[in-house]
């Protein structure tokens, strides 16, 4: 019976030693009394090194206690009169409630509230008054001033303090989200709909996280390349605890203690609840996150409880209240506060005699006006303060508050709170009790706004304030002070020109050149910022590595492992490059960043973002709409792209919709090039709009890495090519006749449709190149609009229409894309006219090029086809034909639909 003895020896503890762990505590004691925290945390860091050196398993724990991470005698106290402060938040709140429940008692005929939230501005209140009063500092001559990520829910709280500013109008307010008529006020942070306020859209949830994280790397890397000044300036981060399950709150975060980005706080107002019920029932999401954060390298800064617990935790000497604290879980939490104090006294203090003995002096109400930590405005402040100062680390406050606080019985800490937006007027009259505003009683039906005389202390206060911190906020910059003049079209001339005899290259080479090119100029080329997702050697670039560098803050404190090659691995803290890695999520949040650094750093940039085609809007499509509400300006590049070119890759990487996707969003231009020469005059175009006019448009163009002949630009088409077709090979006389369409790389299946017509069927063919189905589809909609509009107007006519116009006989488009991409220009074909289209619906699948437009029927084969169908259903040729040119070329006509396949 001696080995399970044995066993527990070694591998467990055999006893335990009262008088020898307070010796141990005792001594540590000591230490932090006489040498201080950071020594003593230091010594403790040798012991456990030194115990894992002899063979001690340690396992790290990243959580701390369920305490308030700063001490009440280390907390830095607030130069603010917090009574002025209070009473303006109480006069905020009132007006952000009275503005969703006026919405909400609007009743049209035909059904249908406007929605809005109050719950989330109650429990962000101080925390808003401390950031606005004290941290926040706006544009001005001596700072380039914070971005800030305000949590979209909490938006009539800031509407709320404009108005108190005198920035926005009651009309305004009656007008929330109302907005089709010009007046109103966008239910959420929209750039697009308020373009001088606010900065940064948050909505949809877990976007404000990774966004911001590459807002304040990308204030970093301006600094470093000495661009502007932004060593001053914050990037503050106000996320919901809940938004934190979405996974680009958290994916980014190990970049930012990476890249030691202390410029960027995130404030996480953990109330407990989502919208259905609570963040974590079971658990504690504060010490979840905690883990999360430090665990990444994150400065961690909890605050919990507000000053009333102070006392109560200085008494409790044997631990007792802090083990309670711990022991609740949320779901506890939240029942203490949809409750009342004689409940809390019960359920919390009631689990040890030792805590209710604590608050037998107390009464129910003051046991329950023991705050959280979010709602103690020199708490937050302090808080704010430590963050705002620490230096080499991101930081996180983890705040604990009350979602709906000041609401009472009809939502304080309710699961509904997020969904109520009416209120009684007997909750109206409670919550204006709780925060004592000056509204009557016989007024409290109408519920009016309160904004006090402007000779009042509380509004001179106010805009004293915001007065030090060099203006109000949030406000946004619209065009950049700066102007640049691009290079002529003609300094492009090795993109424009025909490829030499013998010569092939892509499209992608193309821009490559066009790239290298620019960068060679001595105004623009600093403001250019590839941004690679690590694949720079697919897409030919890696020649920029040691020719412009890749950015990093560190350095290269490394030898590269080809270092002895001409374009080596070159990583600088002046580099241009913005590398991202595997993370197209990253790539296009820092492609954000750089696309609006006019508005946030009032900096012209350029960047140029390069990824696989099918990896982009598919996958980051949210980002690219948020990049359209930020009115971003810049390139997004769509490699290896369209269905079929990219052979032996397979399903996941064949992007046959990019196209379609990209039209959805209505400020992107997007095109799809053939030819060298269509890139370099799309991208110069692009220039032309973006940064000398300045126009808020983004481009996104599709390149192809399959290589062929350039046949060089033709003068006078350039207009054309940016409008979205022109006739680039026409065929020779005769009186069968039709006209085939193509882009991107499925063109040249028509120029080769073209000769087989001619010498199989004698049919002649015009083809035309259509580097924009989409371009071509908004001009056709914009004119068959206003026709719609002016019925006694001379009509317009579609770019489409006008170039067919002169043609004859019917049309024929294929593409590497789905059917419904050139489907789209259906209507603007000119009346009469038989319209084919030819498209890659289905999954794509790994196989040569040759094989897929066979699989796909998109190839000059199936365009003969399809040309000799029309010519049939027009009565031009016998359809015996159409059977003739099917077995001529071998196509299986019972083989499954691709859509199917």
């Amino acid at each position: 019976m001696s080995e399970p003895s044995e066993q527990k020896a070694v591998n467990g503890p055999t006893r335990t030693d009262d008088q020898e762990t307070r010796e141990w505590m005792d001594a540590l004691s000591a230490v932090i009394d006489r040498e201080g925290a950071d020594y003593a945390h230091s010594l403790i860091e040798q012991l456990l090194e030194h115990a894992r050196q002899n063979s001690v398993d340690l396992p790290f724990s990243a959580k701390t206690g369920y305490v308030n991470t700063i001490e009440t005698e280390q907390e830095a106290r607030s130069p603010g009169n917090l009574e002025i402060e209070q009473r303006l938040r109480a006069y905020m709140r009132w007006n952000a409630m009275a503005m969703v429940v006026k919405a909400n008692r609007i009743h049209p005929p035909e059904g249908g509230d406007l929605g809005g939230h109050i719950g989330s501005f109650a429990s962000l209140a101080s925390m808003f008054g401390a950031g606005f009063n004290h941290f926040w500092h706006a544009e001005s001559d001596n700072h380039g001033g914070d971005c800030l990520y305000i949590q979209g829910h909490v938006s009539p709280g800031i509407y709320a303090r404009a108005y108190l500013e005198g920035r926005i109008s009651e009309e305004q307010l009656l007008n929330f989200r109302q907005e089709v008529d010009g007046k109103g006020l966008s239910s959420y942070p929209h750039p697009k709909l308020m373009p001088d306020f606010w900065q940064f859209p948050t909505v949809s949830m877990g976007l404000g996280p990774i966004m911001a994280i590459y807002q304040a790397r990308f204030l970093k890397y301006l600094h470093a390349r000495g661009i502007a000044n932004t060593e001053n300036r914050k990037v503050w981060v106000f996320c919901g605890d809940g938004e934190m399950d979405e996974v680009e709150s958290l994916g980014a975060i190990g970049l930012a203690a990476r890249e030691n980005l202390d410029n960027l706080i995130f404030v996480i107002n953990c109330n407990l609840q989502r919208l259905d019920g609570p963040v974590r029932g079971n658990g504690k999401i504060i010490q979840e996150l905690e883990g999360e954060f430090r665990g990444s390298g994150w400065n961690v800064i909890k605050l919990i409880w507000g000053k009333g617990w102070d006392a109560l935790l200085a008494k409790d000497h044997d631990g007792a209240l802090r083990k309670i604290m711990m022991e609740c879980n949320d779901g506890d939490y939240q029942a203490f506060k949809a409750n009342d104090g004689a409940y809390v006294r019960k359920n919390f203090f009631g689990r040890d005699p030792r805590t209710l003995k604590m608050v037998e002096h107390m009464s129910d109400d003051e046991i329950w006006n023991l705050q959280r930590g979010g709602h103690d405005s020199q708490k937050v402040y302090a808080a704010f303060h430590a963050a705002q100062n620490h230096q080499g680390q991101p930081t996180v406050l983890l705040v604990k508050t009350v979602k709906g606080f000041g609401m009472g019985k009809v939502g304080e800490g309710k699961n509904n709170v997020h969904q109520t937006k009416k209120l009684a007027d007997e909750d109206i009259k409670a919550f204006r009790d709780r925060f004592n505003i000056p509204i009557p009683d016989s007024q409290i039906a109408d519920l009016p706004f309160y904004k006090p005389a402007d000779d009042t202390p509380e509004m001179k206060y106010l805009h004293e304030r915001r007065k030090a911190l060099g203006g109000y906020l949030p406000k946004r910059r619209e065009k950049a002070d700066e102007q640049f003049t691009v290079p002529a079209l003609e300094t492009f001339k090795a993109v424009l020109e025909a490829t030499p005899e013998g010569r092939e290259i892509s499209t992608t080479q193309a821009y490559v050149r066009f790239l290298t090119q620019l960068l060679r100029d001595k105004e623009i080329g600093p403001r250019v910022v590839p941004i690679l997702v690590d694949e720079a050697r697919t897409f030919g670039m890696e020649g920029l590595f040691r020719q412009i560098g890749i950015y990093n803050p560190h350095g290269q404190q490394y030898t590269p492992v080809d270092k002895d090659q001409v374009m080596y691995y070159k990583e600088d803290t002046k580099g241009q490059i913005l590398q991202e890695g595997i993370n197209e999520a990253g790539g296009m949040s820092s492609w954000i960043a750089a696309a609006t650094s006019y508005s946030h750093s009032n900096r012209i940039m350029i960047p140029f973002y390069i990824y696989y085609s099918m990896f982009g809007f598919q996958r980051i499509g949210d980002l690219a709409w948020a990049a359209g509400d930020l009115q971003a300006r810049g390139f997004l590049l769509g490699g290896t792209s369209g269905r079929t070119t990219l052979n032996g890759e397979g399903l996941q990487h064949e992007d046959g919709h990019s196209h379609i996707l990209a039209g959805t969003i209505p400020n992107c231009i997007s095109y799809d090039p053939t030819f060298s020469h269509e890139v370099a005059v799309i991208m110069h175009e692009g220039l032309r709009r973006m940064v000398q006019n300045q126009e808020n448009i983004f481009y996104y163009l599709t390149l192809l890495n399959e290589n062929y002949a350039m046949p060089g630009l033709t003068p006078g088409t350039e207009e054309k090519i940016l409008k979205g077709m022109y006739l680039c090979k026409a065929g020779g006389a005769g009186d069968l006749r039709v006209q085939l369409l193509g882009s991107g790389t499925i063109l040249r299946e028509s120029f080769f449709a073209q000769e087989l017509l001619a010498a199989d069927w004698g049919v002649t063919a015009d083809v035309w190149s259509c580097p924009s189905f989409n371009e071509l589809t908004r001009d056709g909609q914009d004119a068959d609009r206003w026709n719609l509009l002016h019925p006694l107007e001379t009509a317009k006519v579609p770019f489409v229409t006008a170039e067919l116009g002169n043609s004859t006989g019917p049309v024929i488009a294929s593409t590497d894309y789905m059917k419904s991409y050139a489907e789209q220009i259906r209507p603007f074909i000119p009346a009469g006219r038989t319209y084919k289209v030819l498209g890659t619906d289905g999954f794509g699948r790994s196989d040569f090029r040759r094989k897929l437009r066979e699989h796909f029927e998109i190839d000059r084969h199936y365009i003969v086809v399809a040309a000799l169908k029309a010519l049939a259903e027009d009565g031009k040729l016998p359809a015996q034909k159409v059977a003739d040119a099917i077995a001529k070329y071998g196509i299986n006509a019972d083989k499954i639909n691709p859509l199917y396949a």
